[in-house]
């Protein structure tokens, strides 16, 4: 698994943001800050993946206790998604 789970963001926090935020600890395949379908408003929280699950687990460390603009932002490696049943 290569992909973390990025908490407590900013609500000005947006997507270039967050790959600046974690560039520096590996290449990054795919990153995002979820965001309301209504609103368009950031939801508090992303998900940045990397290309190895050692960089991944690199940037894990790396941003324990980080603050981002001001905010102290929870970081962990992301839970898979479940397999979804197709009734």
């Amino acid at each position: 698994m290569s992909k973390i789970y990025v908490g407590n963001l900013p609500w000005s926090t947006g997507n270039d943001e967050l790959e600046q935020a974690f560039g520096g600890h590996g290449q990054i395949t795919d990153h995002i800050v979820m965001t309301d379908r209504e609103t368009g408003r950031s939801r508090g929280f992303g998900f940045v993946t990397y290309s190895t699950p050692e960089e991944a687990e690199t940037a894990v460390a790396a941003k324990t206790d980080f603050e981002l603009d001001g905010r102290r932002i929870t970081v962990n490696m992301a839970n898979p998604r479940p397999q979804q049943r197709g009734w």
